[in-house]
């Protein structure tokens, strides 16, 4: 006797045969009820949540946050040490005139009608290789977070300020230390005494971390400004302010790094 061919199994076996997937369009879970709970756990039919999608929105907002903390930090970083370098620079061409002019700093000139501490540049730019009128491009008497003061623009894009964002310890006002016209040999502690510096540490205010974002009021206490020193080193200095005057005007009370007297 001939048994007749399982229609079933030739089915099920074909199916197997089809193209790109066209098994799927014949339900082969008809014939196959077993595939059912294999159907049910495949990663292709999983939806995708509401909750899936937070999560992955609060991972990317994570990590763009950590990216701009990063850039921030880094430019940060790299402007201050531009301006470390800067204030090295223009330290070490002080001491050089001074190298060139029986060991005395520079000291105010009648020839020049702008105030000393920012005028002092002049007589020093040559140590420096700068030639010819001061402009905006000297750029190593300019700090990129300069943010001026009294005027709408940094003080190295002002020319009454000579373009330069960093002034000398020659204050000449009465009763203000300074160190114009020095004999190197006559400043006592050149390791504390100051030589150059940010405008921002006469106030003093900050530019590289600064407690009041891009404003210039109030002034505060141990406000970090960068200067050199007549030793020759440099550093990212607390400045000292009393409450009422400007920190150019007095020595700090003890405790501080600097001084603008020779004394």
């Amino acid at each position: 006797m001939t048994s007749k061919p399982n229609k079933v199994s030739a089915e099920s076996r074909s199916l197997s045969n089809l193209p790109g997937g066209m098994d799927r369009e014949l339900s082969p879970t008809r014939s196959n009820p077993a595939l059912l709970p294999w159907l049910s756990n495949s990663p292709h039919r999983a939806a995708f949540t509401r909750t899936d999608l937070i999560v992955t929105m609060a991972t990317v907002v994570v990590l763009v946050a950590l990216g701009s903390t990063f850039l921030t930090v880094s430019r940060d970083k790299a402007h201050l040490s531009l301006c470390l370098n800067n204030l090295q620079q223009v330290g070490r061409a002080v001491l050089l005139y001074a190298a060139d002019h029986e060991t005395t700093l520079p000291g105010p000139v009648h020839s020049q009608t702008g105030d000393f501490w920012w005028w002092y540049k002049e007589q020093v730019k040559g140590y420096v290789g700068l030639t010819g009128p001061s402009s905006p491009n000297d750029r190593v008497f300019a700090c990129a977070l300069d943010r001026g003061y009294s005027d709408p623009q940094p003080f190295f894009k002002t020319p009454r300020f000579d373009y330069g964002s960093y002034v000398f310890n020659g204050v000449t006002l009465l009763g203000t230390p300074n160190i114009a016209g020095w004999k190197l040999s006559a400043v006592r502690h050149p390791e504390r005494t100051l030589l150059v510096m940010e405008w921002a540490a006469h106030a003093p205010l900050s530019w590289h971390r600064s407690k009041t974002g891009k404003s210039n009021a109030p002034f505060y206490c141990d406000a970090e400004s960068v200067v050199a020193f007549v030793d020759g080193h440099v550093n990212l200095t607390k400045i000292y302010y009393d409450g009422y005057n400007a920190a150019y005007t007095r020595d700090p009370i003890p405790g501080y790094q600097y001084k603008y007297s020779g004394q």
